[in-house]
Order: C-alpha cells, then structure tokens, then sequence
C-alpha cells in the first residue's frame, strides 16, 4: 500500500521543479552562477533547464543583465489555479454592472512579463470591435497601461516600462510621467485608445488589503461616450466603485 502511495516519479522533473522552487524562494532576478550555487547541478545540465524553462516561458531571462526571474506562464498557472479565480468571480458581478451602467465593453487585466494582459471581458455589444480580446496585452499608453505604471511596483515593470518607451517619443515619456503623478491622485486614467481610432478609454485600479495593484478595471467605447477627465458623472461613478471593488479585498482608503 506504501508503494502505491509513493508510486514511481520522473527524477528530471523534480530536478527542475527544485530550480524553479530555488529561484522562486529567493524572490529577485538571479544570475546562472547564483541558480548554481543554490542548486548544486553541474553547468551543462543547469543550462539546458535553464534554457528549455526559458523557451516555455516559465522562466524569464533579462538580455541585459542576463539574470532569470520567473516568467509569464507561471504567473498565468498560478492565476488560473487560484488568484484569478478567486479575483474574477468577486469582481464580475461589479463588472456585469459597470457594463449595464456605461453601455460599454469591460475589462479586466492582470500584470504578466511581457505586461498587462486582459483576462476577463464583459461585451453585450458585440458589434464594437475594440481591437483587443482575452490575452491581449495592453500598452503602455493605454489607459490600463497607464494605471499599470502608476501604481505597480517599479522593479516589477522596470523593463516593461523601458521596451515600450523605446516606441515612443521622448515627449510622449515625459507626459506619460506626468499624467500617472495625476492618476496616483485621482485614482482614474483616461486614454484615446492606440489599438482602435475613435474608441476611447477609462481605466481604474483594484487593491488589495495590502494595497497592491490585483489589476485594473477599464471601460472601453467609442470616443464620444467615454469620459475625458474625472469631472464627468461617470468618472464620479467609477472612482466610487472602484473603492467598493478594492473594499471586497480589504483594502482602505
């Protein structure tokens, strides 16, 4: 009967779930010396883990630096195995409202490594092709980009931040800058979308009890329905249930 509990086992695979486990409990970027010394594997094995995670997106390997974080896929399995569902079914009954209430698409969107990425939307138009879909992911100068850069951490989106201002002017980098000092105010972004013409955008962030960024909220329309600034009725509307949404995960203003 012990036997049947033990069964037999891949030694590889605990290999390198032993990598990822070593890499995951240091939580910082590492280099392949520092993964070494942890793991204690010879070089020519460590690389070909390193490399075959890398490739299948569970690691995350800087070309600058060249040190190894986790990479997207991990955090899509483990949005999927807990967090998003969690997330997702308290939200969506918010999302469902704020649908009915702006008579527009509604997003929801995570943080991955290649940036944010919507994971949820709420579209009873199906008509409005908003050019974005689940797993797209957002740029930065968009509204949920915008929320994304204004409240997640800075080493979290460093490189995030340098690819896409790389697409950018200069002068495009510095009023992005501006506006999120105005967003960490106001709690609310605006965009005209880069991915459609005339179709719009409002963005708002959702916290949790230790005030991290879960994700962002974002309403999408076309130009003409969708609020410019935070004076407009519906911007009063989204700023106050962005607070009740945050509220459902402890957070306090």
């Amino acid at each position: 009967m012990e036997d049947i509990k033990k069964g037999t086992t891949i030694q590889s695979l605990q290999i390198g779930m032993g990598i990822i486990e070593s890499i995951a409990k240091q939580r910082k970027p590492l280099k392949f010396t520092e993964i070494q010394d942890l793991t204690q594997i010879t070089k020519s094995n460590l690389y070909k883990y390193l490399n075959t995670f890398t490739q299948l997106g569970i690691l995350y390997r800087s070309k600058e630096t060249g040190e190894y974080v986790l990479g997207s896929k991990l955090i899509e399995y483990g949005m999927s195995a807990v967090d998003q569902e969690n997330v997702t079914d308290r939200i969506s009954p918010f999302l469902h409202e704020i649908n009915e209430k702006s008579s527009s698409t509604v997003l929801f969107s995570r943080w991955t490594q290649n940036g944010p990425m919507i994971v949820k939307d709420i579209n009873t138009n199906r008509g409005l092709n908003i050019g974005a879909q689940i797993g797209t992911i957002l740029p930065i100068n968009s509204a949920s980009g915008k929320v994304f850069m204004a409240f997640m951490d800075e080493q979290i989106i460093h490189d995030w931040k340098k690819n896409e201002f790389k697409k950018s002017p200069n002068e495009s980098v510095s009023q992005l800058e501006d506006e999120c000092k105005i967003i960490q105010e106001k709690g609310i972004a605006f965009a005209r979308e880069p991915l459609v013409s005339s179709v719009s955008s409002v963005s708002f962030p959702v916290f949790n009890y230790q005030k991290k960024l879960l994700g962002t909220v974002t309403v999408v329309g076309f130009s003409e329905i969708i609020p410019e600034n935070e004076n407009h009725d519906l911007s009063h509307y989204f700023i106050q249930i962005s607070k009740e949404i945050s509220g459902c995960f402890g957070y306090k203003t």
